[in-house]
C-alpha cells in the first residue's frame, strides 16, 4: 500500500481508503457482523489505514449501525488507522423504500450532540476527521467552521472536511478553521467536481473521492440483468443501472477493457488509478463486503498512468456518450 498526506494538514492515509456504508447501509440488508469484522481486520492487515463512516449509515431500526460495527471491530487497531465520520444529516423517511430524502442540519447543539454520540460508537477519545455531511443552507460555514475549531481545541477531533462542499462555502470555512479534506462524489461518470481540484491544491487541501466507481458499475461486472432489492438497495433505482444505461455506456466499458488488458489490470483498478494519478492526486474510498475487492482495490497503487495518459482519458470521457448517473439522494429543505 501506498501512503498520502491529506493536503498540507500532515494526516497521513492509505492511497485507498475503505468506504464502510455498505457494509450497513444502502448496499442491500447489513451484512452479517462477523464476517464484516474479519474483512475489517483483513484491511488492516493489507495497509488499509483509512476507514470512513458516518452517524446515519445504518438500518431504521439500528440507526448507527455502522460506526457501531467499526468502533467494535477497529478498536484492536485505533492507535495505527484514521477514522473518519460525519455528521449533520438525517433521513426524511428512513422507513421508506430505496433511497430517501435527506435533511441537512449544522446548527452548533445539533453537531455537539453528533460528535459526542459518534465518539462513543466509535469507542475512542478522538476523531481524526469530522465531516460535515451535507451543507445545510441555513447554517453559515463561519458557524460550522467555528464549531470545527472548538472541537479541534478540546480534542474531540483532530481534523475536519465537508463532504459535498461548493468552493464559495468552502473557502469561507476555510478561512476560519483551515479544511484538511473534502469528500465529493468523483468517478469517471461523476465528474462535475473536477473544478474543485485546482482549488484543493490552491488551498492545501486533500480532495476524497466517495462513489469512486459510480456505485459498483465501473467494476464491468454487472448486467442489465442484475437483480437488486428495491427496498434496501439504492442501486435499484440507480440510473447508471437501469437497462437502457448498459447499451449507452457501451463506450465507457469498452475504454476500460481495453486499458485493463493494456496495464494488466481490472476495470476497478483502472478507475481508481486514473483519479490517484490525477494532479492533485485524488484519495479514493471504495466500498466493499469482500475480500477479494479489498485486494483488488489495493492493487490499483501498482497502476501508475502518466499524465498524458490521464488526459487521454479525460478527453474521452468529454467525447463519449454517458448515461444518467446517481447524483446522491435529494435535499429536503
Amino acid at each position: 500500500m501506498e501512503y498520502r498526506i491529506l493536503g498540507l494538514s500532515g494526516l497521513r492515509v492509505s492511497a485507498v481508503g475503505l468506504g464502510c456504508m455498505g457494509m450497513s447501509h444502502a448496499y442491500g440488508a447489513p451484512a452479517d457482523k462477523r464476517e464484516m469484522t474479519e474483512l475489517l481486520a483483513d484491511a488492516v492487515e493489507m495497509g488499509y489505514t483509512f476507514f470512513d463512516t458516518a452517524e446515519i449509515y445504518g438500518t431504521p431500526d439500528c440507526p448507527h449501525h455502522n460506526e457501531e460495527l467499526l468502533g467494535e471491530a477497529l478498536r484492536p487497531y485505533r492507535g495505527h488507522i484514521v477514522l473518519a465520520t460525519k455528521f449533520g444529516l438525517t433521513f426524511d423517511n428512513p422507513y421508506a423504500a430505496g433511497t430517501h430524502a435527506l435533511i441537512p442540519d449544522a446548527r452548533p447543539e445539533t453537531i455537539r450532540r453528533s460528535v459526542e454520540g459518534s465518539l462513543r460508537r466509535l469507542r475512542t477519545d478522538h476523531i481524526d476527521l469530522y465531516y460535515q455531511h451535507r451543507i445545510d443552507p441555513s447554517a453559515q460555514p463561519e458557524t460550522v467552521a467555528e464549531v470545527m475549531a472548538d472541537f479541534i481545541r478540546e480534542g474531540k477531533i483532530l481534523h475536519w472536511g465537508i463532504s459535498e462542499t461548493t468552493e464559495e462555502y468552502l473557502r469561507r470555512a476555510h478561512c476560519i478553521c483551515p479544511v484538511t479534506a473534502i469528500q465529493n462524489r468523483f468517478s469517471m461518470m461523476a465528474r462535475w467536481h473536477e473544478p474543485l481540484l485546482p482549488v484543493c491544491e490552491e488551498l492545501g487541501i486533500g480532495f476524497v473521492a466517495h462513489s469512486p466507481l459510480a456505485n459498483g458499475l465501473l467494476t464491468n461486472r454487472y448486467t442489465a440483468g442484475t437483480p437488486f432489492d428495491p427496498v434496501t438497495d439504492y442501486r435499484a433505482s440507480m440510473p447508471q443501472y437501469r437497462p437502457e444505461s448498459f447499451e449507452k455506456n457501451r463506450a465507457l466499458f469498452s475504454l476500460l477493457e481495453r486499458l485493463a488488458e493494456e496495464h494488466r489490470a481490472t476495470a476497478s483498478q483502472i478507475s481508481l488509478a486514473w483519479m490517484m494519478n490525477k494532479r492533485p492526486p485524488i484519495v479514493p474510498i471504495p466500498g466493499t463486503r469482500h475480500l477479494f475487492r479489498l485486494k483488488e482495490n489495493i492493487g490499483a497503487t501498482d497502476i501508475h498512468l502518466t499524465d498524458e495518459e490521464v488526459k487521454d482519458i479525460d478527453t474521452a470521457l468529454d467525447t463519449m456518450p454517458l448515461s444518467e448517473v446517481f447524483g446522491g439522494s435529494p435535499i429536503k429543505k
